[in-house]
């Protein structure tokens, strides 16, 4: 009985070995998951409840309910994600998904580099005929182009150059925190500047309104048209 003692002891002791082991080993592999969620590489799950609303692709709504994300200055989409967090920028669908405790500032720099660095073809696809229906849908939902809006474009571009180009870029896509607008959907662009004339939006420090309080409704809807014109072609 003695000796049984001593190999039953051995036998506890590897037992015990290999327990210490799997708890060490499994910290180990939830600490490498940790660091892969707070990585550039999860970005998709990251925008898993984005997409809900604005596409996979970060395209937005087909009838601009939603903005087009795709493309967007990185830095003007983290500004506007921390505005929401804050409440700066009142938008109630987005409360929820834009709480401190669930969306961080590591992740809003994830989401708006990972979106930035998305660019949607503007010429539709060419299928080669091998394609199954869902592949041939996705390759269509990529597509961005915005439908011509009416206006004056000669009038429009020769506002938009004087009045917007400084902060928005001469050719519509942005440049640092100030928005691309080009290839945006016209009726969100529309939405966004009746928020602005309106108070409900602040356009700048300065002014709630900003240029927008100057320009009539005629000369918006110009600006509008020519944006629509000077979409960027593949």
């Amino acid at each position: 009985m003695s000796a049984c003692l001593p190999a039953r002891a051995n036998v506890q002791r590897r037992n015990d070995a290999k327990i210490i082991a799997f708890f060490i080993a499994f910290l180990l592999a939830c600490c490498g998951l940790e660091a892969t969620a707070a990585g550039p590489g999860n970005a998709p799950e990251l925008m898993g409840v984005c997409a809900t609303c604005h596409g996979d692709f970060g395209q937005g709504g087909a009838r601009g309910e939603y903005p087009r994300l795709a493309g967007q200055s990185e830095k003007y989409i983290a500004k506007q994600l921390q505005s929401f967090r804050a409440r700066k920028r009142i938008n109630i669908p987005m409360f929820p998904y834009t709480e401190e405790r669930e969306l961080s500032d590591e992740d809003i720099g994830i989401i708006a580099g990972y979106l930035a660095s998305i660019r949607l073809p503007t010429a539709l696809p060419v299928f080669k005929g091998h394609e199954d229906a869902l592949t041939r849908l996705q390759m269509m939902e990529k597509v961005m182009i915005v439908p011509r809006a009416e206006g004056d474009i000669e009038n429009g571009g020769k506002i938009y150059q004087e009045a917007c180009a400084s902060c928005h870029n001469k050719n519509g896509r942005g440049r640092g925190a100030y928005p691309m607008l080009v290839g945006q959907y016209t009726n969100y662009l529309q939405k966004q500047v009746s928020s602005y004339r309106n108070g409900e939006r602040p356009h700048d420090e300065e002014d709630s309104r900003g240029i927008l309080g100057t320009l009539q409704d005629s000369d918006i809807r110009d600006i509008l048209a020519y944006l629509t014109s000077i979409q960027p072609r593949d």
